[in-house]
């Protein structure tokens, strides 16, 4: 059965990301992704595909599709993080500073402005091979390559032992999907979330992107894209000093109810500078009871997980990929922030040429017929 996720307490919800991951996250079976488990489906004489988990009870229509990939190689010249060789970030689990907020000088500053934007280039790059007929283990290659190609190590790799490097989540997917050989078909949408470490820091963004004019032509799925989109844009409008921490969720969820969606309340934003997942959360729901005050020099991400239908979520077995409890769509957007004196940078900002970008709401059926009746 899958493992529901909360928080179990509040205690529990005022440690760093990584402490919370540690406690309610770890694989029940560390071994389950290197050696695959003795019941799967019958791997397809074709392609030799099979499905790892055939009695797991699925939320919706999505399988993993294995074999997953060999793990991609980072060459030893590229400045690793910690967790790179034993999958264990103990940077982040140092007591002195789980609950500590780092305030960055100028030069740090800086080296987040560069590996954000980095981030941003390898984001479009993947973005660019969006399409019906792709596998998203062939946009973790993609992801892959670009990241090496700028001197940078994928920060997911080997995080807590996550075997790919980038996180490919496909509609009722709301985070952590692993690459496989699923192919993507017009229709589908997909979070491709990407981290880069370069440098002794880390940059983290994602985008919700459509895969065909299906999509696009999906009422729902546009609804709920676009949504998550709005919901992120309205929370950094608001970032400025003096911020509480608990602010965006109040200001996310009253968006997405607006829209008639909801809100995910297992994950959460987090700090980012040289470690991947610090203090402060970020919270997206409201009446949250996160502690912090926003202030200059301090960097953390927004990234709002937002539902068709509920927000619970359930976990596959492969202690990853978390998915709607009912199996509705869902969507998420993220940037890495650096507050200012007078605001907010967004760090990884679009730019003119990024793919992607906002949609209209395409017209539903009756509407169509009601203008074709009247011209």
């Amino acid at each position: 059965m899958g493992k529901e996720s909360y928080f179990c307490s509040q205690e529990c919800f005022k440690r760093s990301w990584s402490e919370h991951k540690a406690l309610h996250k770890l694989p029940s079976n560390p071994f389950r992704t290197t050696f695959i488990p003795n019941v799967v489906s019958k791997p397809d004489s074709e392609t030799g595909h099979f499905n790892p988990f055939p009695s797991f009870p699925y939320t919706g229509s999505l399988r993993p599709v294995y074999p997953l990939s060999p793990k991609r190689e980072v060459p030893a010249s590229i400045p690793q993080p910690d967790y790179a060789k034993t999958g264990i970030p103990k940077s982040e689990q140092v007591y002195v500073r789980r609950n500590k907020i780092a305030i960055l000088d100028a030069k740090e500053q800086e080296a987040m402005r560069k590996v954000c934007r980095l981030a941003r280039e390898v984001l479009d790059i993947a973005a660019r091979e969006v399409r019906p007929g792709v596998t998203t283990d062939y946009i973790d290659e993609v992801v892959h390559k670009a990241c090496v190609e700028r001197n940078s190590y994928p920060s997911p790799l080997n995080y807590v032992h996550f075997p790919k490097s980038v996180c490919t989540s496909v509609n009722e997917v709301i985070c952590h999907g692993i690459p496989d050989q699923r192919i993507l078909v017009d229709g589908d949408i997909l979070n491709i979330d990407v981290t880069l470490y370069h440098e002794g820091f880390h940059g983290d963004l994602n985008e919700t992107y459509y895969v065909g004019p299906k999509a696009l032509a999906d009422p729902d799925s546009v609804r709920v894209i676009e949504t998550a989109r709005e919901c992120l844009d309205q929370a950094i409008a608001n970032v400025k000093p003096g911020m509480l921490f608990r602010e965006p969720g109040a200001i996310i969820e009253k968006h997405a109810k607006s829209k008639g969606c909801s809100v995910v309340k297992t994950y959460c934003g987090h700090g980012i500078n040289q470690l991947f997942h610090c203090a402060p959360n970020i919270p997206h729901y409201a009446r949250n009871k996160a502690v912090g005050v926003a202030k200059p020099g301090v960097c953390f991400t927004i990234e709002p997980m937002i539902c068709l239908g509920t927000y619970k979520d359930k976990t596959w077995p492969d202690d990853w990929t978390s998915v709607t409890a009912d199996g509705m769509r869902t969507a998420q957007f993220e940037h890495t922030l650096l507050v200012t004196e007078y605001g907010v940078e967004v760090l990884t900002a679009r730019t003119a040429a990024s793919p992607g970008g906002p949609v209209k709401m395409p017209k539903e059926d009756n509407e169509i017929l009601r203008t074709s009746t009247t011209d």
